[in-house]
């Protein structure tokens, strides 16, 4: 069971990104569905949800989703695995409901390609507005009013348009947390960004002390860019300093 805040109901202002978002939960607690997904259609959501992996490969092969919760605890196959195949076909956002929340756990979750991981049990009212943030950075990535769409470096090729990065014309699958990443690595290309800049423009939060996701989500680009043909050494670590792409 979830305590639910429904004093959130009473603000409009999260209303905009509900408008035609659909959402897909995937947990092994029917019930704990079912709370969530009247939670998230009371603020306008459209709302799938299923309780294991196979159901999960089915409606992602016939629905179109917006943002995929998904908890690690799954029968026959668990969330981390789960994840690992959706990612081979799938780029939107994921956000993992963690068990226990310990730093071996997130870092998991990020290195199978989580853009976000929240612990059980959670506040209602943080998980909405996580989900309203994911929803609105991957909307503004997507609107035209930026006049920069592509960014090129010697073969390497981001489209902001359509968020998609490719090598020579070849597809490299980002999740939408790598693609920004690297597209503000990219814009900024020969400065050393500071860790603190990066979280907030990238991540839209403060670093925590022990966090290191930017660290998984850097080592992913560098493995994906390389396996593609692509020099990933060349978004180097500054030790004490931050990131900087060559």
């Amino acid at each position: 069971m979830i305590a639910v805040d429904w004093s959130i109901e009473r603000d409009n202002s999260l209303s905009f990104f509900a408008q035609a978002a659909k959402i897909l939960f995937v947990g092994s607690d029917a019930g704990f569905n079912s709370e969530l997904s009247g939670l998230f259609e009371n603020r306008g959501y459209s709302v799938d949800s299923c309780i294991n992996g196979e159901e999960c490969l089915n409606l992602i092969s016939t629905q179109h989703y917006q943002l995929i919760i998904l908890d690690i605890t799954l029968p026959e196959i668990d969330g981390f695995s789960l994840l690992g195949i959706l990612r081979k076909s799938i780029q939107k956002p994921v956000i993992m409901l963690m068990n226990n929340g310990a730093e071996e756990e997130r870092i998991k979750g990020f290195y199978h390609g989580a853009d976000d991981c929240l612990t059980k049990p959670f506040n209602t009212t943080e998980l909405l507005l996580r989900v309203w943030a994911l929803l609105r950075r991957c909307r503004a990535g997507s609107e035209t009013t930026n006049s920069v769409f592509q960014l090129q470096l010697d073969g390497l090729n981001l489209d902001k348009t359509n968020k998609s990065t490719s090598v020579h014309g070849k597809i490299v699958g980002l999740t939408p947390t790598e693609f920004r990443l690297l597209w503000v690595l990219l814009q900024y290309r020969g400065d050393v960004l500071k860790k603190a800049f990066l979280y907030q423009a990238v991540l839209n939060k403060t670093r925590g002390r022990y966090d290191r996701s930017l660290d998984v989500h850097l080592g992913r680009v560098r493995k994906k860019l390389s396996a593609a043909g692509w020099n990933g050494d060349r978004l180097r670590t500054i030790h004490g300093e931050g990131y900087c792409l060559d």
